[in-house]
């Protein structure tokens, strides 16, 4: 995502998010379990649909209460197709989870008490305006059991 929307984000999991839980950075995600067979195969995959692909807009609509946790909830048809068209390319082995309907969110808070999480969608809520992020490209990430290792940065438009 575009750098200010990013630091936003960062700076609200850094402060939410419990630090021995937050193995990666702010990200909206938009698949949880791909297939580690071929990461090569993946990545080529995903170069290949951004390759001509413009920078997505992504437009923050409110939060969501994740029960343990907090997400800013986003519209985004763009981001959608783009990833309803890698979907059917992994079709055969997707998980459960990842058939599911996309609901597009940034996660800046999980695993924290219920209470806690009710009153940091309370408050962020208090001062929501609408606002756009840009999505500027797809991040891959592999992991590995506690720590993540990223293995591909993949901009739209190819550059």
């Amino acid at each position: 995502m575009d750098r200010g929307s990013f630091f936003r984000f960062e700076r609200l999991r850094q402060t939410h998010f419990p630090a021995h839980r937050n193995f990666i950075p702010a990200h909206l995600t938009l698949f949880h379990h791909l297939s580690g067979d071929d990461p090569g195969a993946i990545a080529a995959d995903i170069a290949s649909v951004l390759r001509t692909r413009a920078p997505v807009r992504l437009n923050a609509t409110g939060l969501r209460f994740l029960g343990r946790g907090v997400a800013y909830t986003f519209d985004a048809p763009e981001l959608g197709a783009l990833r309803g068209e890698l979907a059917a390319r992994w079709a055969a082995s997707l998980t459960p989870q990842d058939r599911q309907a996309f609901r597009p969110h940034v996660t800046v808070q999980n695993k924290a008490d219920s209470e806690v999480a009710r009153m940091l969608k309370q408050r962020l809520e208090a001062e929501f305006q609408p606002f756009e992020v840009t999505g500027e490209g797809l991040l891959l990430w592999r992991y590995l059991g506690g720590p993540w290792e990223p293995l591909g940065d993949f901009p739209f438009g190819g550059s």
